[in-house]
């Protein structure tokens, strides 16, 4: 399912180069509040970072917007449900510094100065750095202490282009299980927010 969706999104993204009226570059920094949901715990958002480039392929009204990023995001879990389904109050944090290369499919209206635009598309994000710490009991409990180097999502939302300044509010959902266990899922969803700049 994975490849297919890439695979339809590299060849819209194929398309639109190829018929593309205006090809833009910017960067990006921003925030995230995020947090790893688990079938097994109760978790408490984590407030992160973002900062990055992107593309904007496109015509009047439709583009593609491949973007690269190196973000910061976590999770702190504030109990959890144990084997005989006891939740028990333990407190672990985790939070990842990541690569993530999002291929935004959208629309836009508006003038040239001041414009709306709708986005969605598949994100693709690979760990750099784990850290993460564990009461010992929770950890025996849990019975995983790493991550898989990479995770699947979809992102949509919203933004607006004022001149060279754009402002974008997205909701990201993951939809792979970054946890190596077998016994448990966890999957990252966040909110960013982010202020970009065209370059050109």
């Amino acid at each position: 399912m994975k490849k297919i969706i890439f695979s339809i999104v590299l060849l819209t993204l194929g398309w639109a180069t190829s018929k593309a009226q205006t090809f833009n570059l910017g960067v990006k920094a921003g925030v995230n509040l995020a947090k790893i949901n688990a079938d097994f715990a109760s978790e408490e958002n984590r407030l992160g970072y973002q900062i990055g480039a992107w593309a904007r392929i496109g015509g009047a009204s439709f583009y593609v917007q491949p973007e690269a990023y190196i973000g910061s995001k976590g999770n702190k879990f504030i109990s959890f449900t144990n084997n005989s389904g006891t939740e028990v109050a333990a407190e672990g944090k985790v939070k990842f510094t990541t690569l993530d290369v999002p291929i935004l499919l959208g629309t836009k209206f508006g003038s040239n100065n001041l414009n709306f635009r709708l986005m969605a598309g598949p994100v693709i994000s690979f760990i750099l750095n784990e850290n993460s710490t564990f009461s010992s009991a929770y950890a025996q409990a849990t019975d995983f202490d790493n991550y898989k180097n990479q995770a699947f999502g979809i992102q949509g939302g919203a933004g607006v282009d004022i001149g060279n300044i754009s402002v974008d509010l997205r909701y990201e959902t993951g939809l792979s299980n970054i946890s190596k266990s077998d016994k448990y899922t966890q999957k990252p969803n966040l909110f960013q927010l982010s202020l970009g700049y065209k370059l050109f």
